[in-house]
């Protein structure tokens, strides 16, 4: 997928997106992960009802987007959808650099931004639930994964940085096998 690409957005998503855009007091921009990525942006067939996102600019933005769209609220109730702020995340150092924006010219406030495939699962890989490999496997088999992509950025942008390098290193060899090797 090109940078700036819109994937289409399903009207239930639309609704909700465009409601939330039109209630922000403020831009926001969202660095994006989990299903609701994998879905639009990669086709992954499960279903989700949440945009989950590791940091919004400005960060002060959050507060207003849990009043507005978060668990529990009033648009949350309306759609069955909501955001998601993650707090607890391990992302490839880089991961930034590498963000695509989606649905640029739907929404006035609200922007966008998806990790890039390798760095969502990488993300995913540190949780290692049996939802997220299966998520890999099914990225691998689409051919939207390259193993050595994969294990360089690990090996660069990740393991420096997690606290036990060995339990990651036997994960990452564990869904090398599964997604690559079986």
């Amino acid at each position: 997928m090109l940078p700036n690409a819109s994937p289409f957005l399903p009207p239930r998503w639309l609704a909700f997106l465009s409601e939330v855009d039109q209630l922000l007091h403020n831009p926001v921009e969202l660095h994006c992960l989990g299903g609701f990525v994998l879905a639009v942006l990669y086709g992954l067939p499960r279903p989700t009802g949440d945009v989950d996102y590791i940091a919004a600019v400005p960060s002060d933005s959050i507060i207003d987007l849990e009043q507005i769209a978060g668990r529990g609220s009033a648009l949350s109730k309306k759609h069955g959808l909501y955001f998601q702020y993650v707090t607890v995340a391990d992302v490839p150092e880089d991961y930034a650099d590498r963000l695509t924006e989606l649905y640029r010219d739907y929404f006035s406030r609200l922007r966008l931004l998806a990790l890039e495939v390798h760095d969502l699962v990488l993300a995913k890989l540190v949780r290692n639930s049996p939802v997220d490999l299966e998520d890999a496997k099914f990225l691998a088999q689409a051919g939207k994964l390259d193993e050595s992509v994969f294990q360089e950025r690990y090996q660069k942008e990740l393991r420096p940085n997690l606290a036990n390098e060995k339990r990651h290193d036997l994960t990452l060899k564990l869904w090398l096998d599964a997604c690559f090797h079986s």
